[in-house]
């Protein structure tokens, strides 16, 4: 099965464990290139690459701000991965109850004893 090309897939970009810190730092808000690259402690040009993958997959923005470029997180983007994400959630809610209903039923037992 050929593998989705990574600047037209949104899962395939965020793979990327870079990538998803660039996201987590975008959360705050708007930050240049050169901000980015400190934080993740990398070059700015691999920071850039990173960047262009997630402008390209609709997860990043950016606009000029004076002579700065600045890079913003535009969430829209992760729409897909929440709805793949929200499929599991029914399993989790029931894993949970079962796990709670067996603790429910070890506390009774002790409280027997």
């Amino acid at each position: 099965m050929a593998r989705a090309a990574t600047t037209s897939d949104v899962f395939n970009a965020i793979a990327e464990p870079r990538r998803r810190e660039i996201l987590v730092l975008l959360r705050t808000g708007e930050r240049p290139v050169t901000e980015l690259s400190q934080e993740l402690g990398m070059p700015q040009p691999g920071t850039s690459k990173h960047l262009r993958v997630l402008r390209e997959v609709g997860l990043v923005r950016d606009r000029r701000a004076g002579k700065q470029r600045l890079y913003g997180l535009d969430a829209r983007g992760l729409r897909a991965v929440h709805e793949w994400v929200g499929g599991f959630e029914q399993f989790w809610t029931e894993s949970f109850d079962r796990l709670d209903a067996y603790v429910q039923e070890l506390k009774q037992e002790r409280q027997e004893e």
